[in-house]
C-alpha cells in the first residue's frame, strides 16, 4: 500500500474556516475520486509557530497505480481549488511512502 501525505501549515487567521472546508469539502472530494481506501487528518501538537497550525492529511492508496492516476486525473483541479481559496495563507508539501507493515486495533 502507498501512503500519500500532505503536510499543510495554515495561518491561524483562517484556521477554523480551513479545517471546516477540508472536512466538509476538500477531503470528501479527494475521497470521491475512489483512488484512496481511507484517510487520516492529524494536527501537529508541538511546533514553534504561534501564528499557524500544522496538519497532515494522509491518504492510503491500494498501490502506486492508483496514486499515479489520482495525480494525472484529479490532483491538479483539487489543488487549484485549495490554492484559489487560501492563496498566500498556507504552505503545503507532499510526500509518498510505501507502507511496509501496519496494525490497527478496532477496540
Amino acid at each position: 500500500m502507498i501512503l500519500y501525505n500532505v503536510t499543510v501549515t495554515i495561518d491561524m487567521a483562517i484556521h477554523d474556516d480551513w479545517v471546516r472546508w477540508m472536512k466538509d469539502q476538500h477531503i470528501p472530494d479527494v475521497m470521491s475520486t475512489r483512488m484512496f481506501l481511507s484517510y487520516r487528518m492529524s494536527r501537529l501538537l508541538s511546533h514553534e509557530h504561534d501564528d499557524s497550525e500544522i496538519y497532515t492529511i494522509q491518504y492510503l492508496a491500494k498501490d502506486m497505480a492508483h496514486l499515479v492516476r489520482y495525480n494525472e486525473e484529479f490532483a491538479t483541479e483539487l489543488q487549484k481549488q485549495h490554492r484559489e481559496r487560501y492563496e498566500g495563507r498556507f504552505v503545503a508539501f507532499r510526500t509518498v511512502m510505501e507502507v511496509i507493515d501496519h496494525n490497527e486495533s478496532r477496540s
